[in-house]
């Protein structure tokens, strides 16, 4: 019983250092950008020596490929929740549900967000097929459900340009054609257009430049999506 308790307690010390180092690489991420992320100086802010933190990661690039598939799937978890409970029966709820919990992990969570789609770390070798393969692939399915929401919901599909699957890149296809076999060429190109007019704002807004230009970014957010559901066909609930 007694060797149960000390293994419980030092699997429990493990988890919560691991906690820390990976809060304080963020910390120092957001203070001092990608750079900053080092395992010398996560040891030097948390009091350890550089060779006691080699015994969590064995390397820098394993520190950040464990950071981006975390946050990279608190984001896929977040937004699937919100289109999860959201009604089917209304793109025009279910679209800006999924927009606003996007955009709201995005506030809550800046440096997780630079670390997804904004500042590289240099230097960082990702593995075989990403860091987080997972939540990548979760995330752009659902973008693509939100066009497909539109695709199948009107009569007059918000669809232009000749596109044909030759205009996509292979991996992209992989992702989003078993999940919506329905969806044309033209509805993956819809994705991609939805997909920039959210990212834009969310990625002003996380990066300060929105804050320099008005004071109400969340309306402006707003704005942008009633002209996007009305450019898809419905009117907004």
């Amino acid at each position: 019983m007694a060797g149960t308790r000390s293994t419980g307690r030092r699997e429990r010390l493990r988890a919560e250092t691991i906690a820390e180092i990976k809060s304080t690489a963020l910390e120092l991420m957001r203070s001092g950008g990608p750079d900053a992320i080092t395992l010398r100086a996560i040891a030097r802010e948390m009091g350890m020596t550089p060779n006691a933190i080699y015994g969590y990661f064995a390397t820098r690039d394993d520190l950040v490929t464990t950071l981006i598939a975390d946050v990279y799937t608190a984001l896929a978890d977040a937004v699937d929740a919100a289109w999860a409970a959201s009604s089917q029966d209304s793109p025009a709820a279910r679209i800006p549900a999924w927009a606003h919990a996007f955009r709201n992990w995005a506030l809550a969570n800046p440096e997780g967000f630079r670390l997804i789609y904004g500042d590289p770390v240099p230097g960082y070798q990702a593995p075989e097929g990403g860091a987080a393969p997972d939540a990548a692939r979760r995330v752009c399915v659902g973008i693509a459900a939100l066009a497909d929401a539109a695709w199948g919901n009107t009569e007059s599909p918000p669809g232009e340009g000749d596109f044909t699957w030759d205009d996509f890149d292979p991996g992209l296809l992989g992702k989003i054609r078993p999940a919506f076999p329905d969806l044309p060429p033209a509805g993956v190109a819809l994705a991609l257009r939805i997909w920039g007019h959210l990212h834009g704002l969310v990625t002003l807004e996380v990066y300060g430049h929105l804050r320099a230009q008005t004071l109400s970014p969340d309306k402006l957010f707003r704005a942008e999506l009633t002209q996007l559901i009305r450019s898809l066909g419905f009117e907004n609930d």
